[in-house]
């Protein structure tokens, strides 16, 4: 190795320590409820591991995937369809207007799928075997559980790529970024179309369950149903996590980007509310079709007209009239009502319909909703780390 390189290397090191130290106070709200439940949640996977899953979690043969599955990996990957959604308009459409959040819209994508998908391994019960559907192994290589694992990882591969060009850019390796920023256009349309496969693949997981889950929630369409619900998740969890962002780190975004970032919101608003009405529509079709009308009759009809009707044709009015009149709070709103929509209908489909005529049901301990939240915990501490050192908010050049 020659004496540049060794140099060089020195220097990017010295680089990375300094950039480790922590930056701003330590006793804020959000350390101090965050600490705490991070280090709690990893005693509770110490017990996991050591004394598996029935030492703190209430699965069962009966419910073997619970909130870990449900809530962590069906819904985060549903929330974090922004990423998909967003490079595709901007480097496949070529609208320039939305340049600016792609950079920070990559990189909650990228850490969605590397914690929620990385969550996995906490519901396995023998998590060593975690490569068995990566390989075909006792699953067959026509299985959904095998493309779904290949989409995932190669979606990772596809979403750092699209994200490195930051890193180069922090690190100051100038012929990587140049590089790097070369792959953009390939990257993206393949993890357009990884994206595509992944969010239907997870909603053809349950088509072989059909005698578990309440008709209500099961569909033959339901792979489409999930990748249309997708598209307005991703774009509601966007308008979201910007409003707060645009808030919390305000002193990294410069003034013009603040300004502009209200007409990217009335953007999105507008394709959250065309989307949000075809998946109405779509829904709307397949109850008549499968003449569902007699099931409306009982609690679970109502909990099903509470989540079409509530969180998505509500929510859908409310981003039309928000973007229409040019309101702010309730486009806001809106995208809150949509992600418990989400929320709801995955929950509803996973855990809440499954076995739904069963005397017992399964309901999540502590432990498993603790679990959860140390995930997304680590996962803002990990985001604000980057986000305040690296050039995130800035648009790409």
């Amino acid at each position: 190795m020659s004496t540049a390189v060794t140099r060089e290397m020195g220097h990017f090191f010295q680089f990375l320590i300094q950039e480790m130290k922590p930056r701003g106070p330590w006793l804020t709200p959000f350390n101090i409820i965050s600490v705490p439940v991070i280090l709690t949640g990893l005693v509770i996977l110490y017990f996991r591991f050591v004394y598996g899953l029935g030492a703190v979690t209430n699965l069962s043969q009966d419910f073997p995937w619970g909130f870990w599955l449900g809530f962590d990996v069906v819904t985060g990957i549903a929330l974090a369809g922004g990423a998909y959604v967003i490079t595709f308009v901007v480097y496949v459409m070529k609208v320039d207007k939305y340049q600016s959040i792609v950079r920070v819209t990559v990189l909650n994508a990228l850490l969605a799928y590397i914690f929620y998908a990385g969550a996995l391994l906490f519901d396995l019960g023998r998590p060593w075997h975690a490569f068995n559907p990566y390989i075909g192994n006792s699953f067959g290589f026509s299985s959904v559980m095998f493309l779904i694992c290949w989409h995932f990882m190669l979606y990772m591969v596809a979403a750092f790529v699209e994200f490195s060009p930051v890193i180069a850019e922090w690190a100051h390796w100038e012929k990587a970024r140049k590089i790097l920023k070369g792959l953009t256009l390939g990257t993206v349309i393949f993890g357009i179309t990884l994206s595509i496969l992944h969010q239907s693949g997870l909603g053809a997981l349950f088509l072989m369950a059909k005698p578990k889950i309440h008709p209500l929630w099961w569909s033959e369409f339901i792979p489409i149903l999930f990748f249309v619900s997708s598209i307005y998740a991703g774009l509601a969890m966007i308008i979201f996590e910007g409003t707060i962002s645009h808030r919390v780190f305000k002193n990294l975004i410069d003034p013009d980007s603040h300004h502009a970032f209200d007409d990217i919101i009335f953007g999105l608003a507008k394709g959250a509310a065309i989307t949000m009405f075809v998946y109405y529509f779509m829904k709307a079709l397949l109850f008549v079709h499968d003449k569902q009308w007699g099931l409306l009759g009982d609690g679970w009809g109502y909990w099903y007209l509470l989540e079409v009707l509530g969180f998505v044709l509500v929510p859908g009015f409310m981003f039309a009239f928000g973007f229409r009149n040019r309101s702010l709070n309730i486009v806001k709103l809106a995208s809150i009502l949509a992600l418990l929509g989400i929320v709801l209908n995955r929950l509803n489909v996973s855990i809440i319909s499954f076995r739904w005529y069963a005397d017992v049901h399964y309901y999540p301990s502590w432990q498993e909703i603790v679990v959860t939240l140390m995930i997304i915990f680590t996962e803002i501490w990990i985001f604000r780390w980057i986000v305040t050192r690296m050039p995130v908010f800035k648009p790409a050049h």
